[in-house]
């Protein structure tokens, strides 16, 4: 079977469907798991800051604390339409992301949670993020689901 990844910008997810092949489940970044890691950063970013201003013996670790949580308050607000845009195609022969992202559901090796995220391993070694996920448990479940319907249907063939 020849693989062919289009090509797309980065943030347009191009489905173009094998035969037989047909989407499970379209997998989008959730607003609220978006600005809860992004206060989660900024409050590291926050104690990361103010540590090393104290350290150092700067009178301005109030402030230089404030700015680190400014500066990630503007990332997510400069980088949110992008993350938005994002989405991810479950299908029952694989997952198909941005930017020609794709990944056969044989050739998975780990699906795991990493924060809010969804981190995908392939057998190759290529690895994936499938950011700022709500049901993250879900998403892992349904995709472990269809890989393993994939095997079933295949005879655990590598496809």
């Amino acid at each position: 079977m020849a693989e062919r990844i289009p090509e797309a910008r980065l943030g347009d997810t191009v489905l173009d469907l094998e035969p037989g092949e047909k989407p499970l489940r379209e997998i989008t970044s959730d607003k609220g798991t978006y600005w809860r890691d992004h206060a989660v950063m900024a409050v590291l970013g926050m104690g990361l800051v103010g540590m090393v201003l104290a350290v150092i013996g700067s009178d301005h670790v109030l402030i230089g604390s404030l700015g680190a949580i400014l500066a990630l308050a503007a990332r997510g607000a400069w980088l949110y339409s992008e993350q938005m845009k994002f989405r991810w195609v479950l299908t029952n022969m694989r997952l198909v992301g941005p930017g020609g992202r794709q990944a056969y559901l044989l050739e998975l090796e780990t699906i795991r949670r990493l924060f809010g995220d969804i981190q995908i391993i392939t057998r190759g070694g290529d690895k994936h993020l499938i950011k700022h996920i709500g049901d993250a448990a879900e998403v892992i479940a349904q995709i472990e689901a269809a890989r393993l319907t994939r095997v079933k249907r295949k005879g655990g063939a590598d496809g």
